[in-house]
């Protein structure tokens, strides 16, 4: 019976390696050819990548023309996905984003009629330009994956994903987003300017004008997110990734007494599932059928940056989030 089972699990690993292999091989083509639109940024494509297969939706942080919407827009081509752009301002109506229910004179009944929330991408540009009202309105689609227009609940078709942008230098006429729906977003990243030698790159590509081509199907994706959830994770790799989570709240339980007085509110147990899933994703791309402490340290910044809560004095002191989680990560114990 041992012998069976040791046949049996080394033929899964075997299975499992395979379709990692495979997965590897599509995602780098993937990012080639999201590369041959968006210049630079390649630390941002690639956690785009890891989100698509943990199904997180991602908040990305920018000045204006830095080519946040042509990545997301090349993401969405790239993969064959329904992609809808919605431009945030302060009087959009939750309508405009999830729909509404009107009546057809015609036929004399009420008819559903869907906002542009119903596809695969949403590009939520500016989200915080518009009211908690209507940034609430996400927050069911972003969550449950589905939405409540009346009476009716309509599930969102798969893979769904909510890409957000905002501005981190005009403030004026924004809103600042809640820190529940912040948490509903998997990763924060900040997109940056490019480098003079990848500007360059960028007139050149602007002069040819390329198209992309779509690189793999939707089934495709959600095959890569099951081989994903089969990678392993071992107990002390957890015990690592709730350790993590849990100095953000109680830091002087792990003796980081020096970032007590700057931690207003600590990361939630969704950001615990977040780096747990990201850190598989990650191993994957490395072609590891196994989670290494590596692999967390390198998803738990954009994980945790947007879900710190800083206290009055850290805000005061101007101390960023980024400096206190790597204090955290260099402080809590590896295995």
């Amino acid at each position: 019976m041992n012998q069976i089972n040791i046949n049996k699990n080394s033929e899964e690993i075997n299975i499992l390696n395979s379709e990692i292999q495979s997965a590897v091989e599509q995602l780098d083509l993937l990012s080639k050819e999201i590369a041959r639109i968006v210049v630079g940024n390649t630390e941002t494509i690639n956690f785009i990548i890891i989100a698509l297969l943990c199904n997180g939706h991602i908040l990305l942080e920018g000045v204006p023309g830095v080519a946040k919407t042509t990545m997301v827009k090349a993401v969405a081509n790239s993969l064959g996905l329904l992609f809808k752009r919605i431009q945030f301002t302060p009087d959009l109506l939750p309508a405009d984003l999830i729909g509404t229910v009107i009546y057809n004179p015609q036929t004399r009944e009420f008819e559903t009629k869907k906002g542009p929330v119903f596809a695969n991408i949403i590009l939520a540009d500016e989200i915080n330009r518009a009211s908690a009202k209507v940034q609430s309105a996400l927050l069911e689609s972003m969550q449950e994956n589905q939405v409540t227009i009346g009476s009716s609940t309509y599930k969102l078709e798969e893979p769904f994903f909510v890409f957000a942008t905002q501005n981190p230098i005009e403030q004026e006429g924004t809103y600042p987003l809640p820190e529940a729906q912040l948490d509903r977003f998997m990763f924060k990243l900040s997109v940056t300017y490019p480098t003079r030698d990848e500007e360059k790159e960028i007139l050149k590509k602007n002069r040819q004008n390329p198209a992309i081509n779509c690189i793999m199907t939707k089934n495709q994706l959600l095959k890569m997110q099951d081989t994903a959830k089969g990678i392993y994770v071992d107990e002390k790799i957890m015990e690592y990734i709730v350790n993590i989570v849990s100095s953000t709240r109680d830091p002087e339980m792990f003796n980081l007494h020096e970032i007590k007085n700057s931690i207003q509110f600590g990361a939630s147990p969704r950001a615990t599932i977040a780096i747990f899933n990201a850190s598989k994703v990650h191993a994957l791309l490395q072609k590891r059928s196994f989670v290494i402490p590596d692999d967390v340290k390198a998803v738990a910044l954009p994980i945790l940056r947007h879900r710190i809560l800083l206290s009055y004095e850290a805000q005061a002191d101007e101390i960023k989030t980024d400096r206190i989680i790597a204090k955290i990560l260099s402080k809590i114990h590896t295995p």
